[in-house]
């Protein structure tokens, strides 16, 4: 009994050049499960990221508006680099 899979699923490409992912050796097969698995947590990764990134801008943002309310002075620096 044959597995049947629609075409997009079988459908492997590569720099532009179109395969078909049933006829990959087991070998091929494992590392296309792997190369699959990376690109399913870079993706994660940079969803969090873009957590990150959003909150570090809050935090900056929440702090710069902390140190206006609270009329805070730079420090200034007698020997400044130039």
């Amino acid at each position: 009994m044959s597995e049947h899979r629609p075409a997009a699923m079988r459908k492997l490409v590569l720099d532009g050049v179109e395969y078909d992912a049933e006829l990959l050796s087991d070998h091929g097969r494992a590392q296309l499960a792997s190369l699959q698995f990376l690109e399913a947590q870079l993706a994660r990764l940079q969803q969090d990221l873009a957590i990150y990134r959003t909150a570090r801008e809050t935090y900056l943002q929440a702090l710069k508006a902390d140190i206006e309310r609270s009329g805070l002075q730079p420090i200034l620096n007698p020997n400044p680099v130039e």
